[in-house]
């Protein structure tokens, strides 16, 4: 009797930690070089995730490129469009970079100007340890890039993009198309 209460319990732990794991939402990034799959952690960046998935369900980042390559470091993309024109916006939001998330090969990370809570719909993909993107402090300078996700598929498209040749500014001199980011 205690055997079967003790495996009913386990089952259901099982169960919670599946239930967990499957509630982070994922995207699809369809891209002219392939696709790449993420998974966002809406547990330790809540605020920059729902901003992103605002950003997927209203179809901006459909026809913006990857603006930014430079290899052994990030692809950057998300608010330029072939045009080299930028996107409207909504207003920045928070930096959630104090979150624990480390800019590691394969995670995803807001781009942001000067200031850290000027993040809006730019984000960019790491291609390297880029621990001096973390956070440090509160401090201007300290604040850091928040990191809200990570490759689960596809980091071999990523790689491929990092490597594109590029003309000055880092831009593709072949424009690299974000086609659309879709939820899972």
């Amino acid at each position: 009797m205690m055997a079967r209460k003790l495996a009913r319990i386990l089952i259901g732990l099982i169960c919670m930690g599946a239930a967990t794991a499957w509630a982070q939402p994922s995207v699809l990034i369809k891209t002219n070089q392939g696709s790449i799959v993420v998974e966002l952690n809406s547990e330790k960046a809540p605020a920059t995730v729902a901003n992103f998935l605002r950003y997927v369900d209203d179809k901006h980042y459909a026809g913006t490129i990857f603006h930014r390559v430079i290899a052994g470091f990030m692809i950057q993309g998300g608010g330029i469009t072939r045009q080299m024109t930028e996107k409207a916006t909504r207003a920045p939001i928070r930096n959630e970079a104090d979150n624990g998330l480390q800019n590691s090969y394969g995670t995803i990370a807001m781009a942001r100007t000067g200031d850290p809570h000027s993040a809006t719909a730019q984000f960019f993909i790491n291609v390297a340890e880029n621990t001096f993107l973390n956070h440090s402090d509160k401090s201007t300078r300290g604040w850091g890039y928040a990191v809200f996700g990570k490759v689960t598929k596809g980091m071999e498209v990523v790689d491929k993009i990092s490597r594109t040749q590029t003309q000055p500014g880092e831009v593709p001199v072949q424009p690299i198309v974000i086609e659309s980011i879709t939820r899972q």
